[in-house]
């Protein structure tokens, strides 16, 4: 397995990796009215905005894993209310309450915008199908990402891991983010770049 630029062919590869990951880490594929409501919240809008922050994991036949950011949480959370979001709503009713929480969330930019933001301004998200963990891939991707930041001259980075998702929280420490806080949905956590 290799990792590699994000490349337009892997989108559906980013949409099947977001939802079979989506339910902290575990399969979200039918827990909501539309599978693809999280791909279109949590990773098409990254590749859309900044394909250049976007770096998957290769097996050889699809990508199985992936890595996607922004650069500038503020412009991005100004883009994704303006422009993307208002695109796809109207994709997803808000048929329960799950659903409702989801759609909320996504029309609230302010969600992005952790007290830290102006230290740690990028943003990621990361997901591997399983057959793509455990085997480092996941510190390699963090590592690929930090790195093209660190080259834009970024000072820090951040990302809001479910507060139920132990394993996650785990990794991260591992690979140098600490908590910045934490509340009932979610542990944000920085690291500073070079």
């Amino acid at each position: 397995m290799r990792i590699r630029p994000y490349e337009p062919r892997d989108r559906a590869d980013v949409v099947d990796i977001c939802i079979r990951t989506g339910d902290n880490g575990q399969d979200a594929t039918g827990l909501h009215s539309s599978d693809a409501l999280l791909a279109d919240i949590y990773a098409l809008p990254y590749v859309n905005h900044e394909p250049g922050l976007a770096f998957v994991v290769d097996n050889g036949e699809r990508a199985v894993g992936y890595i996607l950011g922004a650069a500038d949480t503020r412009a991005f959370a100004e883009w994704f209310s303006s422009e993307w979001w208002p695109t796809v709503a109207g994709k997803y009713s808000s048929d329960g309450e799950l659903e409702r929480s989801i759609i909320a969330s996504a029309e609230n930019p302010e969600r992005m915008l952790i007290a830290a933001v102006d230290e740690y301004p990028a943003h990621l998200h990361i997901d591997l199908l399983p057959e793509a963990q455990g085997q480092g891939l996941g510190r390699q991707l963090i590592e690929t990402m930090a790195a093209a930041l660190a080259e834009r001259g970024i000072p820090g980075l951040h990302l809001v891991v479910g507060s139920g998702n132990t394993n996650a929280q785990a990794f991260y420490r591992r690979v140098g983010f600490t908590e910045l806080a934490s509340d009932a949905g979610g542990i944000a956590m920085g690291i500073k770049l070079a």
